[in-house]
């Protein structure tokens, strides 16, 4: 083969990742035989510049923890949801322009939607601060659905778990755990809600795909509640990734 397109995943570790596995398998499920997937380890974003040279067949890029945000110097042009959510985790590398992309709000979105099934949401917890959930509040900003922060600490735009044992879990019909509680290989954690209050009108997302039920999940749902963990987000980012990538 000569000069096969060549993509991949930055971050640093990557030993988590589920990527170069996907897009592995997608290639020979679909016949795809001019393309291959590689993963780029790097400790620094500054060793993209690295990556870009060694790699002139290069023609898109996931990113993970912990480049999202600091990718972005790389990046010549944003799609609006990125700049939106002021974070990159897909690029096209077109020639010698790079477009950087945010396909988390699309997998979100898009894996949400048809588990709510037309119920009506009108408010939403969002468990975490950090990165993972930019795309998810701006996805609830689009979607109308109001949302409070809940973080170790209160803040500004955030409320403390400690607060949050003060209110009726009941009046938040949506919870979407954020954080990496209950990943493997801790998997016996979880975010401190009242879960007694839960009921089967409640839907909780875990953004957590590894374990297939996290401990919030399974808690959640001794309640009634519907439950969701975070690999259909997972497999449709990655196919709106191949999406960007392949655009005319």
């Amino acid at each position: 083969m000569t000069n096969p397109k060549q993509y991949g995943l930055i971050g640093y570790p990557l030993s988590h990742s589920f990527s170069k596995q996907y897009f592995t398998e997608k290639f020979q499920r679909e016949g795809i035989t001019d393309s291959t997937y590689e993963l780029f380890e790097i400790p620094s974003i500054e060793q993209l510049t690295d990556v870009f040279q060694q790699n002139p067949n290069l023609r898109g890029l996931n990113v993970t923890i912990p480049h999202k945000q600091q990718v972005m110097q790389y990046v010549d042009e944003f799609d609006p949801v990125a700049q939106r959510i002021g974070a990159v985790n897909t690029v096209r590398i077109e020639a010698n322009k790079k477009v950087g992309f945010n396909s988390d709000y699309y997998g979100f979105r898009d894996s949400l939607l048809p588990w709510l099934n037309r119920t009506s949401v009108d408010q939403a917890l969002v468990l975490g601060t950090g990165g993972a959930s930019r795309a998810v509040v701006c996805v609830l900003e689009d979607l109308k659905i109001k949302y409070t922060y809940v973080s170790r600490q209160s803040s500004e735009k955030s409320i403390s778990y400690a607060e949050l044992k003060n209110k009726n879990v009941k009046n938040y019909p949506l919870i979407i755990n954020t954080t990496p509680l209950g990943m493997s290989p801790n998997r016996g954690t979880y975010p401190d809600l009242n879960y007694n209050q839960l009921t089967s009108n409640h839907f909780c997302y875990d953004l957590v795909y590894n374990p297939e039920e996290t401990a919030f999940m399974r808690l959640a749902k001794q309640q009634g509640a519907r439950v969701k963990n975070g690999l259909e987000m997972l497999h449709r980012q990655a196919e709106k990734s191949w999406e960007f990538w392949n655009a005319p």
